[in-house]
């Protein structure tokens, strides 16, 4: 593990210096990364970014709140089994359950041949025995399956990031088994240099105008749902696919595209009233 290359960003991640040192020991140590932090800071981006840094095959496993931990390591594909001893026109051997085993996110990441990066996506959607017993398994790099009395071992450790939106707290032993780092939502500065990689060819003025107004707007009283990144990227390529747009409107609250930044009724509404009350004044 020590030959591995380090991660120090990618083109399209920016990365500061305390994730980037977390990501590395978290690689070095052979243990789960955890990051907490509002939806739109960058957590899941981050797995992409480090997949495709370190020239690795992502695995995404899409937590939901009812899904059972066996899903995630594998699956016993009994309605098609019946269905082949049924009709009879299958080439597989149906008296080979083998042959009805399909693995699941964890169970590919286990089997791949090569070294991959498993993101584990808002782990707080499940309940803490989901949690506990993932990490037992990730733990021990293997796993049963059951109905054919066989351990599956893992060929390679997989590099984990697990993240979380923070909706519900995650077990004191799932803590204490991974590295964690909190991503804060990026400071004026901080988003100016993402808004430049997505958009390096972008005007100063609309920059300025753009990323000012954005944080304006998320400092609304009221507003639920915050305008994230990716509602300030989109809302710029809105911006930028208008020919009638000039910056200059933004700083009169003449805001076009509210839709794109606000996605809740009453978000949109009260972002609404609150520039038309500031351009009576």
């Amino acid at each position: 593990m020590s030959g591995l290359a380090r991660f120090a960003g990618d083109s399209r991640y920016v990365l500061d210096e305390e994730l980037a040192k977390i990501v590395n020991v978290s690689i070095a140590l052979e243990m789960p990364l955890l990051l907490k932090g509002e939806p739109g800071t960058g957590k899941t981006m981050l797995a992409h970014a480090i997949a495709n840094a370190l020239s690795m095959p992502l695995l995404v496993l899409n937590v939901k709140s009812s899904m059972k931990l066996v899903e995630c390591l594998y699956q016993y594909d009994t309605l098609t089994r019946l269905n082949d001893s049924r009709f009879g026109d299958s080439k597989r051997d149906v008296s080979n359950i083998g042959e009805y085993i399909r693995m699941g996110k964890i169970g590919q990441a286990f089997t791949a041949d090569q070294r991959v990066v498993l993101l584990i996506d808002e782990i707080d959607k499940a309940d803490t025995d989901f949690q506990d017993d993932m990490l037992d398994v990730l733990d021990q790099m293997e796993f049963d399956i059951i109905e054919v009395d066989r351990t599956v071992k893992a060929k390679n450790r997989p590099v984990i990031i697990i993240t979380s939106n923070a909706k519900k707290d995650l077990s004191d032993p799932f803590l204490g088994r991974c590295n964690f780092h909190h991503i804060a939502f990026p400071d004026p500065k901080m988003m100016r240099k993402i808004v430049g990689v997505h958009f390096p060819e972008i005007a100063d003025n609309l920059m300025e105008a753009a990323v000012d107004t954005f944080y304006r707007l998320r400092e609304l009283p009221g507003i639920e749902k915050k305008p994230a990144t990716r509602e300030l990227i989109n809302w710029l390529r809105a911006l930028r696919s208008d020919p009638d747009f000039a910056p200059k409107r933004l700083y009169n609250d003449d805001i076009p595209f509210l839709g794109v930044l606000f996605k809740k009724s009453p978000d949109f509404e009260r972002a609404t009233a609150g520039m038309r009350k500031r351009k009576m004044f």
